[in-house]
């Protein structure tokens, strides 16, 4: 076999390899169910058991007022606290999976979002009072603090459950939820639709 013959050979063999690789290559990678793989990111949710997609600080601020012997006390309160957002995935069922082999789109059902906290920050707690007199005489003041803080930490909830936090909450939860089974499918070669909407 001349020099010549030979590094055709050579190439030859080189470019079957290359071939029959990428056709394993490509194989191995059509090989993956859709299900199986959806099953597994399923799985891989689960495991972390609470998804945390959003967090926001909101300040209360709340008075209270006593009146006794005649007189007047009053206690305002400036209290900051920060509410987290949380999915809890081990809800996140199969049946909440809907997979449509036709159009290669995955909807999954969410869980409703639920409310952590307020954890209050204490050190950024301010407070105003009035009514010196009957603060010193009687209790009052213990009265007053209990009433502030139970209305403050309501005060908190209730700005945390409006319209537009809970929006931008249940958004970075979609699109969290969704990246989660989108990534998986798209290394296995599955070009899918993936869309997260909340049960209501």
């Amino acid at each position: 076999m001349t020099r010549g013959s030979f590094r055709v050979l050579i190439v030859a063999l080189l470019a079957l390899a290359i071939f029959l690789g990428w056709r394993a290559w490509d194989g191995w990678q059509k090989s993956y169910d859709p299900q199986t793989v959806v099953a597994a990111s399923l799985q891989g949710l689960q495991e972390q058991n609470v998804l945390v997609p959003f967090t926001a600080r909101y300040v209360a601020v709340v008075t209270s007022t006593q009146n006794r012997l005649g007189l007047e006390a009053k206690k305002t309160l400036i209290m900051p606290g920060t509410v987290r957002y949380e999915v809890d995935l081990a809800k996140l069922k199969p049946a909440d999976l809907d997979w449509d082999a036709a159009t290669n789109a995955l909807t999954v059902t969410l869980p409703p979002l639920r409310l952590a906290g307020p954890e209050i920050d204490i050190d950024a707690i301010s407070e105003y009072r009035d009514g010196l007199i009957l603060l010193t005489l009687t209790d009052a003041e213990r009265a007053l603090d209990a009433a502030n803080r139970k209305a403050g930490q309501a005060e908190l909830i209730k700005q945390a459950r409006g319209e537009t936090p809970m929006r931008l909450a249940e958004n970075a939860a979609r699109t969290a939820i969704e990246q989660s089974f989108a990534m998986p499918l798209k290394a296995a070669g599955i070009d899918a639709k993936v869309t997260a909407r909340f049960g209501r």
